[in-house]
């Protein structure tokens, strides 16, 4: 056989292993793309796709937050679910017998299925919002002063309330001798003016309103929990247990949440390992999967605050009462908080009890106060 035909016999095998190769290579390529493009998905917590600057929006429904009339887009259905994990539908009793008399009495509720955050929203997270909405939280804002008849001029400046530890013990009941609100606080400067969240982009983001949370949520294309739905997801499929991981605060000597140790308000002895907030996810899950359902920071949900609507809730996916009356304080209308934060000691509140509830004005930031997200399967 001559070597010109024997050349043409491996052309065509030799092509088509070549172009078999090349393909490999281009396939592994994109794939290593798309799963670095996941990944950071996932350490994001969401995705919300935004349009390049100076394109036409494709993007629908845009509800118009408190913020300076600044409009924000959002799309459910480009919303992914990562960072999120699915809580299935059931029953379970709500309420604690041995708790305050606002989560009396115990009675057995049930939810439909929902997806929900592992984690409080990060200030990594918030400040995407911000980047991509100009959002301006209400701690950001100048107070109007019509709202604070009472307040002195010097104070009706944009800041937040900020835990200051007294340096001895005070007396719990007056609540003043630990918060203190502080001109220049806010989402960006945690303890006033001087502080910042650079190297703290994994920890919670704190002073954000009820007000904030939801538009945030709308952006994000989810919505705040509701007080069932979060009590549902931090028992972690416990039924009636004090603690979202069991019977015992401490079992074995390890510290299970981000709570207070010491002696409340002016000595913290951070045997837990943080005397502040902690990143999110310092400690083990619960039985959902998800992380710091006690302790950390509060968690804003969307219902009104009512002490007696255990005794007329629905028994199935109740969404809070149809207005807010706290007897402590008759004219103030306020929205549930969950979960309890860093601040919570045995002594004072143990508000890092699974039915422990709080109430808050929606306009109110405080330092010890985030929220998380949930959305409903079908958007």
């Amino acid at each position: 056989m001559s070597a010109e035909r024997q050349n043409k016999r491996y052309f065509w095998p030799s092509l088509f292993i070549g172009a078999f190769f090349a393909g490999a290579v281009l396939w592994c390529v994109w794939m290593y793309k798309v799963v670095e493009r996941t990944r950071k998905q996932q350490q994001e917590g969401f995705f919300v796709p935004q349009p390049e600057p100076g394109a036409a929006s494709h993007f629908t429904n845009a509800p118009v937050a408190p913020s300076r009339g600044t409009q924000m887009r959002t799309n459910s259905a480009l919303v992914n679910t990562n960072g999120m994990v699915w809580v299935p539908g059931g029953t379970f009793w709500m309420g604690a017998e041995d708790g305050r008399p606002d989560e009396t009495p115990v009675h057995k509720v049930t939810v439909d299925g929902f997806w929900i955050d592992t984690t409080e929203v990060s200030n990594q997270q918030f400040e995407k919002f911000v980047q991509a909405t100009s959002y301006v939280t209400v701690a950001e804002r100048k107070p109007d002063p019509k709202d604070f008849p009472d307040a002195k001029p010097e104070l009706l400046v944009p800041g937040s309330v900020v835990f200051s530890p007294p340096t001895n013990a005070v007396p719990l009941t007056d609540v003043s001798a630990w918060w203190e609100y502080v001109p220049g606080a806010n989402w960006q400067h945690p303890e006033g003016p001087d502080s910042s969240i650079a190297g703290r982009e994994k920890y919670p983001v704190v002073h954000v309103s009820w007000e904030d949370a939801v538009a945030y949520v709308k952006w994000a294309g989810k919505r705040l929990p509701t007080e069932a739905e979060w009590e549902y997801a931090a028992r972690g499929g416990r039924e009636k247990q004090p603690y979202v991981w069991g019977k015992e605060l401490v079992p074995n000597g390890k510290w299970q949440a981000n709570i207070w140790q010491g002696q409340f308000p002016n000595e913290n002895t951070g045997t837990d390992g943080f005397k502040g907030t902690a990143p999110v996810a310092s400690f083990a899950p619960n039985g959902y999967g998800l992380y710091d359902m006690a302790g950390n920071v509060w968690e804003w949900c969307a219902d009104w605050y009512r002490p007696d609507y255990y005794a007329q809730s629905p028994a199935k996916n109740p969404a809070g009462p149809d207005d807010s009356f706290d007897p402590e304080e008759p004219g103030a209308k306020k929205r549930v908080q969950r979960g309890g934060s860093y601040l919570c000691h045995e002594s004072y509140c143990s508000s890092y009890r699974p039915g422990a509830r709080m109430k808050c004005t929606p306009d109110t930031s405080l330092s010890h106060t985030g929220f998380r997200c949930v959305r409903s399967n079908g958007g």
